[in-house]
């Protein structure tokens, strides 16, 4: 079992930046990949961005390609997802995912492989 934990939602302006946290916990929960999905106000929920557990690789929705950068700390266990230049299209509750990945660098964009899902954390941006 793995625990994950979000933290760093808010409320921000347009052209903001803000900085989601996810923290990990349990068994082998580094030797998982790790991704970050939203769903906005009546939308589908998305894939935004996704990190293999080696750290090598990692993969972004054209959407926020160049704006959002998604990084881990090993020692922490604690996945990072940097937000630059916000939109208000970016309003969404965004949750992380982990799943165990039998390929160190392999990165997963499909929600439906992931098997442990943090509560989510809301992310507002005001035009």
């Amino acid at each position: 079992q793995v625990q994950l934990v979000e933290s760093g939602g808010g409320l921000v302006q347009a052209g903001g930046s803000l900085r989601l946290s996810c923290a990990a916990s349990g068994r082998s929960a580094s030797s998982h990949a790790l991704g970050w999905f939203r769903q906005g106000p009546g939308k589908e929920r998305d894939f935004v961005a996704g990190m293999s557990w080696s750290g090598v690789n990692t993969y972004y929705a054209d959407s926020v390609k160049g704006r959002f950068t998604i990084f881990r700390d090993n020692p922490k266990n604690t996945t990072y997802l940097q937000m630059n230049s916000l939109k208000p299209e970016d309003t969404a509750v965004y949750t992380c995912a982990a799943v165990p990945a039998w390929d160190p660098d392999m990165v997963i964009v499909d929600g439906f492989e992931y098997d442990y899902w943090g509560q989510g954390t809301q992310v507002t941006v005001s035009s």
